[in-house]
């Protein structure tokens, strides 16, 4: 989880990104963050994050979106 923060930090600094858990509903993330987020989630955890996860549920919290990140592994 510590590298998705990392992510997080580079994408955007100044967020409690473990704390926070409306980073989409706070407008905390915008949507060129979250098109950025993906590739990235994707290309360090060796994942492909379909349209259909790309939801607010999934992106509110780093908690939702390791939940999905291990989802993703696993089905791969």
């Amino acid at each position: 989880m510590d590298e998705l923060i990392e992510i997080l930090e580079d994408i955007k600094p100044d967020v409690d990104y473990e704390g926070c858990e409306n980073l989409i509903d706070g407008h905390y993330l915008d949507s060129l963050s979250i098109i950025s987020l993906i590739a990235e989630i994707e290309d360090a955890f060796d994942v492909t994050v379909p349209a259909v996860e790309v939801v607010p549920a999934n992106f509110n919290s780093v908690k939702a979106m390791w939940s999905m990140i291990e989802r993703l592994q696993e089905e791969e």
